[in-house]
């Protein structure tokens, strides 16, 4: 299996440069290479096989670009097939109803990273720290705040820049090791399965009677608006005004940081405790198109959620299932019967069956149920909602999660 191991940093002032230098020039030739490959008809193959040409110009183009040959080849090339790996990407999004154009040339704020594909790279102990030797640029210290797995082999390195200045190396790794086997869906207990309901009020919402808190963002928000504020106050393109703009990369990075960390836990967390997952398979493309509460929505990045959850469930042998979300909030959980609800009402009672519940609990029983029915599996309850939704929910905080050790949900519960 393939991960990503990312690490901060420590270039000098002159490695910076050097750093900006190569990471320009492979935008540059990024240009050329989209400008060259808009010059070849469709005719002439796919996509892909009419990037690999371009690639194949780089010997040439080296004789008359002398700053090429400062950049080390295997960076030159995935540079190169980045375009056919950026078409692929506008086709997906296409696919899914986006309306997509085609892709344009990039300017130095847009063009943040490069990567060394195969070679080039090594890890190294120099000066009593710990460095990467990267060929043709330079030894930059790096943080190694975790060591990367004994067992694994090293295929790429990325390097990025951040808007706030800062640089990255994202290591992409491949493990020799196999992930665990999945259990036979027959032999899964009724306890090791659960469904989970996102929402905004309540992030997840799971048939355990388990409910986590979304992420409070209040206060790392108001100081973007206010750095926002100040940056609107300065003349563009000053002094003044880039180290104001930092300012403001440095909360985006914040918010997306403890966002990111919050999503990572809650997901692993879900897919180390259970043997069978069940969710919702959501599109968010209309909801985020509503201007009612699409910050909230965006910022909840349900979609991120799941993919994490999807890819851990996958390194954990644990089955994963997507479901239709549509009517899961309206359906009665224990009969079946729908019942509208605005948005305002938590609270589900059932007219037929008289069952009263979470409103967030009922949808996800829903999902579980039709999770199961997807998957084909059938257990001995006949309504184990009778027994399931009356136990009260316990509510988790959001900080439980992203606290260090955490996610120890049942731990949580049991302290409250």
């Amino acid at each position: 299996m393939n991960y990503n191991y990312r690490y901060r940093l420590k270039p000098t002032e002159s490695q910076r440069e050097t750093l900006d230098y190569h990471r320009d020039t492979c935008r540059q030739l990024y240009n050329h290479a989209l400008y060259r490959f808009n010059q070849i008809p469709e005719s002439e193959g796919t996509v892909k096989q009419r990037v690999r040409n371009i690639r194949d110009e780089l010997p040439d183009l080296k004789d008359w670009w002398d700053a090429l040959t400062d950049i080390y080849s295997k960076v030159l090339q995935p540079t190169v097939m980045r375009i056919a790996k950026n078409i692929n990407a506008l086709g997906k999004l296409k696919q899914q109803g986006y309306t997509v154009g085609e892709l344009r040339w990039k300017s130095p704020r847009e063009f943040r990273s490069f990567t060394y594909n195969q070679s080039g790279f090594e890890l190294d102990k120099k000066g009593g720290q710990t460095v990467v030797s990267l060929s043709k640029l330079a030894d930059i210290p790096i943080e190694l705040h975790r060591p990367l797995p004994d067992d694994a082999t090293v295929k790429e390195v990325t390097l990025k820049k951040e808007k706030t200045g800062e640089w990255f190396a994202i290591f992409g790794i491949e493990m020799d090791t196999e992930p665990p086997a999945k259990p036979s869906l027959d032999e899964i207990a009724a306890e090791n399965i659960v469904g989970i309901d996102v929402g905004i009020l309540k992030y997840a919402h799971d048939t355990d009677g388990t409910a986590v808190e979304s992420l409070d963002l209040t206060d790392e928000r108001d100081r973007l608006e206010r750095e926002q504020r100040n940056l609107s106050r300065k003349a563009y393109e000053s002094n003044n005004w880039e180290k104001q703009r930092r300012r403001v990369a440095e909360c985006h990075l914040r918010i997306k940081q403890k966002r990111r960390d919050f999503l990572h836990k809650l997901s692993n967390y879900y897919a180390q405790e259970y043997e069978l997952l069940a969710v919702e398979d959501l599109d968010t493309k209309e909801m985020l198109e509503s201007p009612g509460n699409s910050r909230n929505i965006a910022s909840a990045a349900w979609n991120t959620f799941t993919s994490m959850l999807e890819t851990k469930c996958e390194r954990e042998g644990t089955h994963f299932v997507e479901v239709n979300p549509a009517g899961t909030t309206k359906e009665c959980a224990n009969c079946g019967v729908e019942t509208d609800k605005p948005l305002w009402v938590r609270e589900h009672s059932c007219p037929a069956c008289g069952l009263e519940a979470d409103r967030d609990a009922n949808a996800a029983w829903n999902i579980l149920s039709r999770g199961l029915s997807k998957l084909g599996v059938g257990h001995s309850e006949a309504t184990p909602v009778e027994t399931a939704l009356p136990t009260g929910t316990a509510v988790v905080p959001a900080k439980r999660v992203v606290e260090p050790g955490s996610p120890c949900l049942k731990e949580a519960v049991a302290d409250g």
